[in-house]
């Protein structure tokens, strides 16, 4: 389990650890569904077997576990901003469902700032570094 490995200090230990993580995901994909300009995305995804890899994917990037067997961002979202036109705009509102998700949930200040940070290092991971600096510019 992810939870006896994960560091004391880490993010995903500080949030609260598993049960945390998979709550946050499960209310943060209600937002996305809910979402109309994000659920298209979604249409045809086995939503089970993605609430468990972005429960994963969560984990590691938070600190509660060593490895991640998933794709990385940019190969798994390729199909999706070719096909599909998935931009920055579309990262911006996943972004803000997640932290109103950890708002809702009541994580401190700190620890959704610390989240958040994360989620903002991933852009250049999904669109590329020079595609991820003009949406900053």
């Amino acid at each position: 389990m992810a939870t006896a490995t994960a560091a004391a200090d880490s993010l995903y230990s500080r949030m609260g650890g598993e049960a945390a993580v998979e709550k946050a995901v499960d209310v943060f994909y209600h937002k996305i569904l809910a979402d109309a300009e994000l659920a298209p995305f979604f249409a045809s995804v086995d939503m089970k077997k993605q609430i468990r890899k972005q429960v994963a994917f969560m984990t590691y990037v938070f600190g509660g576990s060593g490895a991640y067997e998933g794709r990385d961002l940019g190969a798994s979202h390729s199909r999706l901003i070719r096909e599909q036109g998935m931009n920055h705009h579309h990262f911006d509102l996943v972004a803000g469902h997640l932290d109103a998700t950890l708002q809702e949930l009541g994580v401190a200040q700190d620890l959704k700032n610390e989240a958040m940070a994360i989620v903002a290092s991933a852009r250049p991971l999904i669109f590329g570094p020079a595609e991820a600096g003009a949406a900053t510019a």
